[in-house]
């Protein structure tokens, strides 16, 4: 146990579990935005969607509760290593230099990171945790976003995720040993399609909801 610890405690281990954790949230996104797509079947689709997750009971918390572990881990990790590199490397270059392939989504994952953190919590707040006695899932989905600053607030959240996914889905094969000249052309390009289909995907969605309610 104590060279588990250890191995943790490392930068490449910290790596590791930051890799580990984002590549279960990357499965867990497709997964919701699949069971999220019953939406545009209407509402007894959707409904029904969300009855069947919910007879699952012990199941989805024990889901809930790895999400949520993972969540803490994924965050704990990445700031840290924020700060160790803002530690080793107070002072920024002069120069940037595009050449160590620098991208957006890797330039800003903390920024995006923090964007998501706080988006987690407004969407467990409007949806996980709304009242439900007497309204459907449906129906907290279509108050919601008949409101445009919320529709907003969710593309713009989506955004940010996408970006994040963009370099976090293939840093993190490349952190578990996966780069290789043979792959990683194929595995770049499915992160960046894997963000689009998030993006897209989950961005549609309050769109779709403003403009038919």
């Amino acid at each position: 146990m104590k060279w588990l610890l250890n191995s943790i405690g490392t930068s490449i281990g910290k790596k590791l579990m930051m890799a580990v954790t984002g590549l279960s949230f990357c499965f867990f996104l497709l997964i919701h935005l699949a069971g999220n797509l019953a939406v545009y079947a209407g509402k007894d689709a959707f409904n029904a969607h969300a009855e069947r997750l919910h007879s699952l009971g012990l199941v989805i918390t024990i889901s809930e509760f790895f999400l949520l572990f993972f969540a803490i881990i994924h965050i704990l990790f990445g700031a840290t290593l924020f700060y160790e590199n803002l530690v080793a490397r107070p002072v920024k270059y002069s120069v940037k230099k595009s050449a160590g392939g620098t991208s957006l989504g890797s330039a800003t994952m903390p920024y995006t990171g923090f964007i998501l953190l706080v988006f987690i919590a407004f969407h467990l707040f409007n949806f996980h945790f709304a009242d439900k006695t007497n309204q459907t899932i449906f129906q907290i989905l279509v108050s919601t976003f008949a409101r445009p600053e919320y529709v907003i607030i969710y593309v713009v959240a989506v955004l940010a995720a996408a970006i994040h996914i963009s370099h976090g889905f293939w840093s993190a094969f490349q952190t578990i040993g996966a780069n290789h000249p043979k792959y990683m052309p194929f595995i770049r390009g499915a992160s960046l399609a894997y963000s689009l289909i998030i993006g897209m995907g989950f961005g549609f969605i309050p769109l779709y909801i403003l403009v038919v309610s």
